[in-house]
């Protein structure tokens, strides 16, 4: 059979037509296998391995509320200062992905797939162990690093006062507003997760791009705004109570159903409905 009845352009070399199937994106099924084989690693790992890896991500997230609080204090208290202040919130998240350390909303997405593919009660206490284990982790290394940047010398009174009002700024959502914002920032997690694996080369830029915009849109991560509220609450200008009842349940809800049940499952759904 010619090019022309398989559809091809007719005149291309047998090199030709190799470089344009190399240069083909991947197709979802490569991608969606290429993240359940990571979640297959992530629910093997030991609890030691996962509970270093969590507290270490939790700790690296303060970078975020450092480098926005550093770029809010010298910058002038103009409308447009947010365009540029919100590039420190991917700092964060690049320094966690990169370095590989167990992010809490990533998992929403990598660990899902495999019980999607081949659910058992098994996997999902595997899975519930993992989200338990990060979760924690994560929490735990958040408010730990809002108190070193609280009470250590660390930063000038305009730097502080910067990173109450970050604090303060996420508090003046109500609790509904807290879940939706999470299911938009859950959902958005899980996309660049997707990204990532089939653009591996262009990961810094993709982390950058979803960020950004995260932090334009005021857009509520459990793991960073557990830093930036931890701050507050450890300043004695928020109560625990909000802390864990008005920003972490709801945004935690909101993250885990934007980065689950809605932008995994429907990524399923579409390899199940791809696959003979």
């Amino acid at each position: 059979m010619n090019n022309a009845s398989d559809g091809k352009t007719p005149g291309l070399t047998a090199e030709e037509e190799k470089d344009v199937s190399e240069k083909q994106p991947p197709r979802a099924v490569v991608m969606h296998e290429t993240i359940r084989k990571q979640g297959d690693q992530e629910l093997e790992r030991s609890l030691a391995a996962l509970w270093w890896s969590a507290l270490a991500a939790g700790l690296t997230m303060g970078l975020s509320l450092i480098a926005m609080g550093l770029l809010n204090a010298h910058l002038p208290e103009v409308s447009t200062s947010k365009l540029i202040s919100s590039l420190g919130y991917p700092i964060g998240f690049m320094a966690v992905i990169l370095a590989r350390q167990q992010l809490f909303t990533e998992n929403t997405i990598t660990a899902v797939l495999p019980i999607m593919t081949k659910p058992s009660w098994g996997r999902l206490r595997q899975l519930l162990r993992l989200w338990g284990i990060v979760l924690i982790g994560n929490l735990m290394g958040t408010l730990l690093i809002a108190y070193v940047v609280l009470h250590l010398p660390l930063f000038n009174v305009e730097t502080d006062t910067a990173f109450l009002k970050i604090g303060q700024k996420v508090m003046e959502n109500g609790a509904f507003e807290m879940f939706a914002k999470g299911i938009i920032s859950g959902w958005m997690i899980a996309t660049m997760v997707w990204m990532i694996s089939s653009a591996e080369n262009s990961k810094i830029w993709i982390i950058i791009a979803v960020t950004y915009f995260m932090a334009l849109g005021d857009f509520t991560h459990i793991v960073v705004g557990s830093a930036e509220v931890g701050y507050l609450v450890l300043a004695g200008e928020s109560s625990w109570s909000d802390f864990w009842f008005v920003f972490a349940a709801p945004t935690l809800v909101g993250n885990i159903i934007g980065g689950t049940f809605i932008f995994t499952l429907l990524s399923h759904a579409q390899i199940r409905s791809d696959t003979p």
